[in-house]
């Protein structure tokens, strides 16, 4: 494979080369933007509910500010993790199609008068995806209204554009914006090697830390190898970027790190 690869680069099919091996792009898993939609019982039964079950996700009694998840509606139905209530001293907003699964985060900012929500969107073994929303709070009644929503495709296909990797025999190095930010060795021997042609991908494991009102999105690139139908995270580092939002309601990322080796 690593024959393969130099040739590659030699043929100019690839950006770059770092020490002669190819800078290859990662691949992403998502195709399309993750859409999540309510159960129809659950519809029905939030547009007849009175009284709903909660639980706390953010308790900030400084600020008068709470989040909480919906977990039941009247007569004990289950919401299906779909639900979530924002109040802010005497105003409560819900958002009943935002699910709650998955222990979601939330930070309040009081300078700018905004609260950040995780809300996981895509969940099962090996897979963690979350979306990212942005609430602005009024200045009358302190009702919230999403400003910003970070969807995970977009998320997935922004990295892309900085995010390139090299394989050499078994290490596999990291690179943003060209320069290097990790490296780690692959230990997995009984999957047949690393798949030749896009063996890194990204978009099954998408977070975000919230770092105190400035978020971090965290990635974990799974590994594809030519046996198997899934990817591997074992040996992969934990990647992270600072996310700055412009005033369009783009995004940018900057600052590329490794959180866990």
């Amino acid at each position: 494979m690593y024959a393969a690869i130099l040739m590659t680069c030699g043929m100019g099919l690839l950006a770059s080369c770092y020490d002669g091996v190819a800078l290859m792009k990662v691949n992403g898993v998502l195709e399309e933007p993750v859409v999540n939609k309510m159960p129809e019982q659950v519809e029905k039964a939030y547009a007849t509910t009175v009284k709903v079950h909660t639980f706390d996700i953010l308790n900030d009694s400084s600020n008068n500010v709470c989040v909480s998840g919906i977990s039941e509606l009247d007569g004990g139905a289950s919401t299906e993790g779909y639900g979530v209530m924002i109040s802010k001293n005497a105003t409560s907003t819900s958002f009943h199609d935002i699910r709650n699964n998955r222990q979601p985060r939330a930070f309040f900012d009081a300078a700018s008068n905004s609260l950040w929500l995780t809300s996981c969107v895509m969940e099962g073994t090996g897979t963690n995806v979350e979306q990212l929303y942005k609430m602005q709070f009024g200045t009358a009644d302190d009702s919230a209204r999403i400003v910003t929503v970070i969807e995970p495709y977009q998320m997935q296909q922004t990295i892309i554009k900085h995010l390139s990797y090299s394989v050499k025999g078994e290490q596999i190095t990291f690179y943003a914006n060209g320069v290097e930010i990790a490296s780690a060795k692959n230990t997995v021997t009984d999957m047949g090697g690393l798949d030749a042609e896009q063996p890194v991908w990204i978009g099954e494991q998408i977070s975000y830390d919230l770092d105190n009102g400035h978020p971090r999105v965290c990635f974990v690139p799974g590994v594809k190898f030519t046996t198997g139908l899934v990817l591997t995270y074992d040996d992969m580092p934990t990647l992270s970027a600072s996310l700055t939002l412009n005033e369009d309601g783009s995004y940018t990322l900057s600052d590329f790190k490794v959180v866990r080796p």
